[in-house]
């Protein structure tokens, strides 16, 4: 594997922002099968709601290229597609409702917390650089990728989990 040159915190900063634009738009496309398969209907809501949230996402990103003056970049984000991919087993999964929804929610929390790290970071980074307008959109997305988390870990809490050790 060739070894990567990181030559400033700019430049990392611009890759890491490209990274994530295309991160989002993996979510994008799972969302919408994550809600088909999720039995429950409080969970299919919260991933509707998360889809709307995520294209809002989307939309600050290309906003924080704007400012750049450069259109948004997509670069193959490596870790989120491999959090899809093991997510997407309990896609078409036979067997308990709950224990399926519970397995959607523990996927779905693995994407989130990824989130979190990689829009900490970029906020950071955006201060570091003078940039307190994009580090402002970056904590606005952080800030809701924190309130999903929180509320798929109510969900699971509040009911899904304790259905699904329960067997009923």
């Amino acid at each position: 594997m060739a070894k990567k040159t990181v030559d400033d915190l700019r430049k990392l900063y611009h890759e890491e922002l490209q990274d994530i634009y295309d991160a989002e738009h993996q979510i994008l496309d799972a969302l919408p099968k994550m809600e088909k398969a999720a039995h429950s209907e409080d969970l299919k809501q919260a991933f509707r709601e998360h889809r709307e949230q995520t294209e809002e996402q989307v939309e600050r990103l290309d906003s924080v290229f704007e400012s750049f003056g450069e259109p948004a970049k997509r670069k193959t984000c490596k870790g989120m597609r491999g959090l899809i991919e093991e997510g997407s087993e309990y896609l078409d999964a036979k067997g308990d409702a709950d224990a399926i929804d519970a397995a959607l929610i523990a996927a779905a929390q693995r994407v989130e917390h990824y989130e979190i790290a990689v829009y900490g970071s970029l906020r950071t980074f955006a201060l570091a650089l003078g940039h307190e307008d994009q580090a402002e959109l970056l904590q606005e997305t952080l800030d809701e990728e924190e309130e999903t988390d929180e509320r798929l870990s109510e969900l699971a809490e509040a009911g899904i989990n304790q259905e699904a050790a329960s067997g009923e």
